[in-house]
């Protein structure tokens, strides 16, 4: 009584008399979306891996992993902080140097232990490796500290040994960690000299760190593409759905961007540069070939907000704030209307400036958008216009280059399952089935208004079947989002008033 996988036997050619049984999978699989909160980060640090995309969930992991925000441009901690103000929880960040960050060290007693930071970077200056007699006889405690993070303890190193051994046992329980007490360390690595002096117990801190930011460009930030990626292409096929480049404010950087954005289904959020004006701004977009549903153009002023880390108030680029709100709605969504929080002023406000409806209206026309207060909502700080770079007016809205790249990516990942299988009328109808059910959900769910899938002979002529092709027809229509809401009031002692149904049911 043999039980088999669906496809493992040939079911027209049984000859012993017996119970065969197939199990067979569900006749329609079901999509799983894939995630819309990833926003990717890309600047420089005073810490951390270089040029590798690493996960980080709020302001407290960043700065474990890349120390503190810096007070100067391209700075990726300081977006990371922004976009975690307004509900993002999920980052990918790059760290990008020019080339001439340096990792800090110490040398204890010429020729005993080199202690290096395990990162280039500033943060590791203050590294400090404190030497003391440990909780057992005759042996030897190393202390690891960094401010802010928990410090590591290798204690009862040694315990018998003298001479050039010693030296090497500290070095091995640096590098390796010491049982299940502690594991190798995350600060520093450890090199062994050929000392045979004792110890001095003492503190020794880590010096000649650099961040390597010197020359650090808009250029230096989009980086290469080649085999080791560099910048924002390091960040290819993470799944992030939406991007910036710190203070990436340079024009001639931004088609390189959207290009990007269109490859790998991530929305760009672009800046101009500080105290931009709008004549300006309009010249250099008109002529820097952005058109696109990819890429998301903030006008050049530029946001206050509280630096709670080296306690100021600084500007920083409107990138961050409008990233971090995208990443925390839904797709479907607009960042348009929606109140921001952590600003404490734009450089228009804090001049006690509001934007006239002809500013606006240039800005809109040239595909650009800026935050303003006040918004519609009220007297906050939020997105005024809610639209990428495109001129086509039905694709220039932040749901459809979210939307749009959320079907098709989740499309892309689900329905690899047809490949390799005969195309049936069965296996189309699956296919068929798995589609509508996803788009189904969604509709359930307020996210599009109506949808409609097709796999059937109609779009698959025996020609192209023929081939190996099998062809589903999608199509989407999305919710709209209200731009602009018209009242037609008629008032006064005159009017005659008919009341009528107010909505329609």
């Amino acid at each position: 009584m043999p039980v088999f996988q669906q496809g493992q036997i040939n079911t027209t050619a049984l000859i012993v008399p017996d119970v065969y049984v197939q199990i067979i999978s569900p006749q329609v699989s079901l999509l799983n979306g894939v995630p819309t909160n990833i926003l990717g980060v890309v600047g420089t640090a005073q810490w951390g891996p270089v040029n590798s995309p690493t996960t980080v969930s709020n302001y407290a992991d960043f700065q474990r992993l890349f120390g503190n925000m810096q007070p100067r441009k391209y700075d990726a901690g300081s977006q990371v902080a922004a976009a975690v103000l307004q509900g993002a929880n999920n980052f990918r960040v790059v760290r990008v140097t020019d080339g001439t960050d340096t990792a800090a060290n110490v040398v204890i007693q010429t020729t005993g232990l080199t202690l290096t930071a395990s990162h280039t970077g500033t943060l590791g200056n203050f590294i400090k490796a404190t030497l003391s007699a440990g909780a057992q006889a005759n042996t030897v405690r190393v202390v690891v500290s960094v401010p802010g993070l928990s410090p590591e303890v290798f204690d009862n190193i040694g315990s018998g040994l003298t001479g050039n051994a010693l030296w090497l046992a500290i070095a091995n329980a640096i590098n390796n960690g010491i049982g299940g007490l502690q594991g190798p360390s995350e600060y520093v690595v450890a090199t062994a000299g050929v000392a045979t002096a004792v110890p001095t117990l003492t503190t020794y801190t880590l010096a000649g760190g650099l961040d390597g930011v010197t020359t650090i460009t808009s250029a230096v930030l989009v980086g290469a593409d080649t085999t080791n990626r560099t910048g924002m292409y390091a960040l290819r096929n993470t799944g992030t759905s939406i991007a910036l480049l710190a203070d990436a404010d340079d024009s001639a950087q931004w088609t390189l961007q959207a290009a990007y954005g269109l490859s790998e289904g991530t929305y760009m959020i672009g800046t101009g540069p500080s105290g931009d004006t709008i004549t300006n701004a309009l010249s250099v977009k008109s002529t820097a070939g952005i058109d696109s549903y990819a890429f998301r153009l903030m006008f050049g002023d530029w946001a206050l907000f509280q630096d709670t880390i080296n306690g100021i108030q600084r500007l920083i680029s409107p990138q961050g704030f409008i990233a971090g709100m995208l990443a925390n709605l839904s797709p479907e969504q607009s960042a348009l209307n929606k109140p921001m929080f952590g600003i404490i002023g734009t450089q228009k406000t804090l001049k006690n400036q509001t934007y006239s409806s002809a500013e606006l209206q240039q800005l809109q026309q040239a595909g650009i958008d800026v935050i303003t207060n006040p918004i519609p909502y009220g007297s906050v700080f939020g997105s005024r216009l809610g639209h990428n770079t495109s001129s086509n007016a039905v694709i220039n809205g932040d749901n459809y280059t979210r939307l749009t790249n959320y079907l098709a990516y989740t499309f892309n990942a689900g329905m690899g399952k047809s490949i390799g299988k005969l195309q049936s009328k069965d296996e189309q109808r699956r296919a068929a089935s798995t589609l509508g059910a996803f788009l189904e959900a969604m509709k359930g769910q307020g996210m599009i208004d109506d949808y409609s899938v097709q796999i059937n002979d109609a779009n698959n002529p025996p020609n192209r079947v023929a081939l190996g092709y099998m062809q589903a027809d999608v199509q989407v229509r999305y919710l709209s989002v209200i731009e602009k809401f018209l009242i037609n009031l008629e008032g006064g002692q005159s009017v005659t008033v008919n009341r009528v149904q107010t909505t329609n049911v």
